[in-house]
C-alpha cells in the first residue's frame, strides 16, 4: 500500500470520528444515514483499492469467494439503516463505535473485494437490491404516521425518506444508463488476401 495513499486514507477516517465531524453530520437525519453511512463505507472500498491485487485475491479466496462477501455487506448495510440503529448509535458510545469498525470492514472492505469477480449479472443483483431498499426504506420514512427515531423529528423523517426515494430513482436511471454505454461492435478485419481476390473478381 503507497504509504501518502495510507496517511490520506487514515486521516480522512480519523477526521469523521472527530467529535465536530461526527456531531454535524449526525445532527440530522439525512447526514447521518446519506452522508456519514455511506463515507464509511467508502473508507473500507478504498481500504480495499489500495492493497496489492495479491492480498485482495488472497482475503477473496480465504473468505469463500464473492458471494459470500456480497452477502455480508447487504445484511451489514441494512442493519445500519435501521431507525434503532441510528438511535442507538446516537444513544451508546459503543454502538456509536460498532458503526465505524463494521461500516468499513463488514460493508465497504467486503464489497469492493467482490466486485472485480462478480459477473454483470451479480452486479446488477447489488444494484437493485441496494436502490429496492433504499426506496422502500425511505417509503416508510414518509408514510409513517409516527417517529421512528427518537433522536429526529417527524418533518426531518420525512424529508429524510423523499430524498432517499429520489436517490433510489437516481441510482436506477444512473445504473440504467450504464447498460447502454459500451454497445459499440469492434469491426470485423478483413484478410488482406480476400481483399485482393474481391478487387480481382470485381474489377473498377
Amino acid at each position: 500500500m503507497n504509504l501518502h495513499a495510507r496517511i490520506s486514507l487514515g486521516a480522512c477516517y480519523l477526521f469523521l470520528a472527530t467529535p465536530v465531524a461526527r456531531s454535524a453530520l449526525e445532527a440530522a437525519m439525512s447526514t447521518h444515514m446519506l452522508l456519514q453511512i455511506p463515507l464509511l463505507a467508502a473508507a473500507g472500498v478504498l481500504l480495499a483499492r489500495l492493497l496489492p491485487v495479491a492480498r485482495q485475491d488472497a482475503l477473496l479466496t480465504a473468505c469463500g469467494g464473492a458471494l459470500p462477501l456480497v452477502v455480508l455487506a447487504l445484511f451489514a448495510s441494512s442493519y445500519w439503516m435501521l431507525p434503532r440503529a441510528l438511535d442507538a448509535a446516537l444513544g451508546d458510545p459503543l454502538t456509536e463505535a460498532a458503526k465505524f469498525i463494521s461500516l468499513p470492514l463488514l460493508v465497504g472492505l467486503p464489497l469492493a473485494l467482490a466486485w472485480r469477480q462478480l459477473t454483470a449479472i451479480g452486479r446488477g443483483f447489488v444494484w437493485t437490491n441496494f436502490i429496492s431498499m433504499l426506496a422502500v426504506l425511505g417509503w416508510l420514512y414518509i408514510a409513517a404516521p409516527v417517529r421512528v427515531c427518537n433522536n429526529y423529528l417527524v418533518d426531518e423523517q420525512g424529508s429524510t425518506g423523499w430524498l432517499m426515494v429520489k436517490l433510489a430513482l437516481l441510482l436506477f436511471a444512473g445504473w440504467l444508463g450504464t447498460l447502454f454505454v459500451g454497445g459499440n461492435v469492434a469491426p470485423v478485419a478483413v484478410p488482406a488476401s480476400s481483399r485482393d481476390d474481391a478487387r480481382q473478381a470485381n474489377p473498377a
